[in-house]
Formats: structure tokens, C-alpha cells, sequence
């Protein structure tokens, strides 16, 4: 009798260690979030002082080129757009850290940021200007040596200036605003910032300029990080639609008319 008792304890026991084995496998997999479930919701990050490709308008809310096609991307995909905001400087870290998934903000593809982070297709392309005040002697591009350049932090115009003229004739500021701000009030000689938000800094800036000569060429894209092919092909094949379907044109011709 106690050695049949024995084999039921036993049995039960047995019993009990497979049901909490299945129970630990059950909460693992529920536990980690499945590709669909992860894939519901698109956290971009971008810098919201660099209109018209992104700003926060009236009501809070961040909008711009770059917040739209954003969402127009999510839309196709069938995501929702969470956009970040945060410093220009941390967008990389934060793509690679996993903080955001994308990281749109008028970035420039260059070789740098690729050792760091993967691109999306050209989505636009911007050019980098010259901002100085009317009465300026600089006339040209020839003329910035020797003189104090206000840029926004690891922007392209910072790279490029700093590569040029030294870090001692750079001076960095957390968005282009605060660098045009600087240059009303003569703590900087020019501003090398792209041409978009140069015209609105200076249409909201009496006595300032653009010089006519441009400074740069650039193309823009979206930063994905390196291990997320997935949803670099994703997004590329959504953006590529837009693209086909006129969408994109409609987006930058809303907020930079080709007519003036």
C-alpha cells in the first residue's frame, strides 16, 4: 500500500513539474512581442526647431515635410506615428540604441552617419546657404574665413564648417533657431544653415539675408538602424508608392510652393 502511494505521489509530482515547465514556456512567448505586435506602432525621432521640415505649430502638435510623410509611411504600413522629440545630435544614438525606429529631421546622407546607421531612399533634397546680416561684408563662401559660423549641433553645416574653418570659428547652438538668434544679436557672423528654414529664420528675422551663393548640396533620408532591414525594405517600398503616386511632391509642395 505505501509503495503504491509512493508511485502516486511520485506520478502527481511528475504531473505538476510538466505543467509549470508548459506554464514557463506559455508566459516566455507571450512575453516577448511577436513581429506583428511589435510592428503596430512607428517611433520617429526628429528635432522639431527645423521648419518647414518639422516644427510644433499652434496647437502643440510637431508638423512639417518630414512628419507627414512619416505618417503617410506609417499609414501604408499600417502602423501607428509616434514622433519623439530631442536634440539633433542624439538621433543616431537614439536609431541604434532602439529608442526610436526611424529617425527623420532634414538629415543628410553622408558617409559618416552610414558607419552608424543605415538610410532610407532620398526622400528630398536640400542645399545649405549662408544667412548674414544686410550691412555684412561677407559678399560670397570666400569671405567665411576667419569669421565666427553659428550652426546647429551635428548638423552637415556643422560638419562642413568645422572641417573648413576650424572648431575655434564654429560656434554650435541645439537648433537653428537659437543659432539665428545669436546672429541678430552679433555673437556670430552668418549662420550656415539649410535653404528652407534659412528663409523662414530670416522672413521672421528683420535686417538678415541669404547669400545667393550656396554653400552645399545634400540629399535627405530617414535613419534606420543597421540591424533592421526589415523595416528599412518596408519602409523604402511604402516611400517608393508615395513617390509614384505623387504623394511626396504634394507633401513638400504644401509647405515649400514651387511658386513664390
Amino acid at each position: 500500500m505505501k509503495k503504491f502511494t509512493k508511485i502516486i505521489c511520485l506520478l502527481a509530482a511528475l504531473c505538476i513539474c510538466l505543467t509549470c515547465a508548459a506554464c514557463g514556456n506559455a508566459k516566455t512567448e507571450s512575453g516577448t512581442p511577436s513581429s506583428a505586435d511589435s510592428g503596430k506602432k512607428l517611433v520617429m525621432g526628429t528635432n522639431a526647431a527645423f521648419p518647414p521640415y518639422e516644427f510644433v505649430d499652434d496647437n502643440n502638435n510637431i508638423v512639417g515635410i518630414d512628419a507627414e510623410i512619416a505618417k503617410a509611411v506609417a499609414d501604408k504600413l499600417g502602423m501607428e506615428l509616434e514622433i519623439k522629440d530631442m536634440e539633433f545630435d542624439s538621433l543616431i544614438t537614439a536609431v541604434k540604441s532602439g529608442s526610436i525606429d526611424i529617425a527623420l529631421a532634414g538629415m543628410t546622407v553622408n558617409d559618416e552617419r552610414k558607419e552608424s546607421v543605415d538610410f532610407s531612399d532620398t526622400y528630398a533634397t536640400g542645399v545649405q546657404v549662408v544667412i548674414v546680416p544686410e550691412n555684412s561684408s561677407i559678399k560670397t563662401i570666400d569671405d567665411l574665413e576667419g569669421k565666427k559660423i553659428g550652426v546647429q549641433a551635428g548638423t552637415t553645416g556643422d560638419n562642413y564648417c568645422t572641417s573648413d574653418y576650424g572648431q575655434d570659428h564654429v560656434k554650435q547652438f541645439t537648433n537653428g533657431a537659437l543659432a539665428v538668434a545669436a546672429l541678430a544679436n552679433g555673437q556670430v557672423d552668418c549662420v550656415v544653415i539649410d535653404n528652407e528654414p534659412a528663409k523662414n529664420f530670416v522672413k521672421a528675422n528683420k535686417g538678415l539675408k541669404i547669400l545667393e551663393t550656396e554653400y552645399a548640396n545634400e540629399d535627405y533620408a530617414a535613419a534606420i538602424a543597421k540591424d533592421n532591414k526589415d523595416l528599412q525594405e518596408k519602409f523604402n517600398k511604402a516611400l517608393k508608392e508615395l513617390k509614384d503616386e505623387g504623394k511626396i511632391a504634394e507633401i513638400i509642395e504644401k509647405y515649400i510652393p514651387s511658386e513664390q
